[in-house]
């Protein structure tokens, strides 16, 4: 059979042909091409030569900001509330863990990561899975991978400004009778409760005083004035703190060495005082600031880029501002601010940087030590200020500041109002206090009331000096009962001699009958020795009354030419200066002494 024909009686092929067989594709095409003819020959594209890109590769994660990216994983970073992680530490190690927490604190102070934290410490089992509750949860443990990440089952926060009602929490009240999944303690973290509604707090309490073992509640608010005192009696209160500005400073230098950027302490320190105590505000300022940082400049956070960015005053700007103000100088206090406001400034922010100065050298001053400030230059400033300013003007430049302020927020152009309340308190910088002024007042008018001797009161007397003094003898006239006599003595008598049982006396116009006999009498009573009296030629010494009269006309006249006063009665053309018992009217009792 192996020469035999195949079934078509044709000749098998040779050994050697069957891998000349046309293939499949090859068949195809024919087939195609029989049926549409043969397709038009394709032209090779000419090849483009290209430089090869390098493709960065894919991010593992997007990016996250800095507050969530530095929220503290343990109580260790929590920063400026150890007063609280005491007592949580404490409570734990004794045993004494209460059912229900409140966490009350401003904006960013970290009520909410310490919420956490404490789910954590609560359900931490440690590396092994045999530890029990810790103020230094291990952070590697499932339970606290699965709280961190916000996963665990048993750890359910709610967001109480979006379920408010009472349905939201009678899914609480339902739930809470069942033990925890995996978890120590079922935990339920509610942010904001003060957004409760009055029937959703009233649902609650009941549950809220006796949950069962395995719960805990911990609340989280920003106005705790409007949670109800049923409640507050109910929960373990912890009142988070204002972060001081310098560990907030150092916190944020640290953040910054974690991130490869470099800072200005000037521009840290300008983030830190912006944040008002508040770490997540300043973590969202220097985040903005890292990326506002001039790339050309290696990114380097420097404190005119955050001034620049937050819209602050020039700190040497308003030393400057603050020192023309206190030396008296219009035309450098104007040009200052209009050099501050064509940068950006604006006039709140003018005063407000000035309120900030007048402050801090009180401050200086009260604490009568070195200044705190990020500059020598500054804190050389603001103790040069300290010791030369006296208490009473500070607390008057406040003042006047304060009412500025008050107007340039107010008013409807904003630069007019800074610039002519700054004018005001410059030349309002100058004047004594109201307390000098009053005292000052008194020692002239002191001084001016108080009478020399008679004797010596006017040169003009013709007579000899006398060497009693007529004064104390009108008193002792009077003191003996001879009222009427003594008022005219005082009034009338012009003494022209005056000697030991002698007086020559002239009278002032007006007195119509001779008074000798009754002056000789009264002298004999006031003295016991008889008297020679008698009128006498010539004028005389000026009465008592006349020298009083005289002396207040001279005091009045030294007041009135003080430059105060004076400035006083161009204010108040129609004032009087009153003496003191002469004011009437009812409920008014003016006098010159304070």
């Amino acid at each position: 059979m192996g020469d035999s024909e195949n079934l078509f009686g044709e000749d098998a092929p040779p050994a050697g042909e069957e891998a000349e067989k046309p293939t499949a594709a090859e068949l195809e095409a024919a087939g195609q091409s029989a049926m549409f003819g043969d397709p038009e020959p394709k032209q090779e594209e000419p090849r483009i030569e290209t430089q090869p890109v390098a493709v960065p590769p894919p991010a593992s994660q997007p990016y996250r900001v800095l507050a969530r990216k530095y929220r503290p994983q343990t109580f260790s970073q929590l920063i400026g509330q150890d007063a609280m992680v005491q007592t949580l530490a404490n409570a734990i190690s004794r045993d004494r863990l209460a059912h229900a927490f409140l966490m009350t604190g401003v904006r960013g102070v970290g009520k909410t990561s310490t919420a956490r934290l404490i789910a954590k410490a609560l359900n931490c089992v440690g590396p092994d899975g045999q530890g029990g509750p810790t103020i230094d949860p291990c952070g590697v443990c499932e339970p606290c991978k699965a709280i961190a990440e916000g996963r665990h089952i048993d750890v359910i926060e709610m967001d109480a400004a979006s379920h408010t009602g009472v349905d939201d929490v009678r899914e609480i009240i339902e739930a809470v009778r069942y033990a925890a999944v995996s978890a120590r303690y079922k935990i339920y973290i509610i942010d904001e409760v003060h957004m409760l509604t009055r029937n959703a707090f009233n649902a609650l309490l009941k549950t809220l005083e006796e949950p069962p073992a395995h719960v805990k509640f911990l609340f989280a608010t920003t106005e705790v004035d409007k949670l109800p005192v049923t409640v507050l009696s109910r929960c373990q209160r912890f009142d988070l703190r204002r972060i001081p500005s310098d560990l907030l400073q150092q916190h944020y230098a640290m953040v910054c060495r974690e991130e490869g950027v470099e800072a200005d302490d000037e521009a840290l320190n300008m983030i830190a005082n912006a944040a008002e105590g508040s770490a997540r505000d300043g973590l969202s300022i220097l985040d903005q600031a890292i990326a506002h940082a001039d790339l050309e400049g290696g990114g380097r956070i420097t404190a005119e880029r955050v001034r620049d960015m937050l819209g602050l005053s020039d700190r040497g700007a308003m030393r400057r501002l603050f020192a023309a103000m206190l030396e008296g100088d219009p035309k450098a206090l104007i040009d200052g601010v209009g050099q501050q406001y064509a940068l950006g400034v604006e006039p709140l922010a003018i005063m407000r940087g000035m309120m900030d100065l007048a402050h801090r050298v009180t401050l200086v001053q009260v604490a009568k030590g070195g200044a705190d400030s990020a500059t020598a230059d500054e804190a050389a400033a603001l103790e040069g200020w300290a010791q030369s300013l006296p208490p009473a003007q500070l607390h008057r430049l406040w003042q006047l500041l304060l009412k500025g302020y008050g107007e340039v927020r107010n008013a409807p152009d904003p630069l007019v109002a800074a610039q002519m309340a700054l004018l005001r308190v410059l030349h309002a910088a100058t004047l004594p206090d109201p307390g000098s002024l009053v005292r000052k007042l008194e020692e002239m008018a002191t001084n001016g009331i108080a009478a020399p001797s008679p004797n010596t009161a006017s040169p003009a007397a013709s007579g000899p000096v006398a060497s009693i003094d007529w004064r104390k003898l009108v008193e002792r006239v009077e003191a003996s009962g001879a009222l009427r006599v003594a008022q005219t003595m005082r009034d009338w008598v012009r003494v022209i001699e005056l000697a030991p049982s002698r007086l020559v006396f002239a009278l002032a116009p007006g007195l119509p009958e001779d008074p000798t006999p009754e002056f000789r009498d009264a002298l004999l009573r006031a003295t016991g020795e008889r008297w020679q009296v008698e009128k006498g030629a010539g004028e005389g010494a000026p009465t008592l009354r006349e020298m009083a009269e005289a002396e207040l006309a001279s005091a009045q006249a030294r007041i009135r030419s003080n430059p105060l006063v004076d400035a006083a009665f161009a204010a108040f053309p129609d004032a009087e200066i009153v003496e003191e018992g002469e004011a009437t009217g009812v409920g008014r009792n003016w006098s010159k002494r304070a």
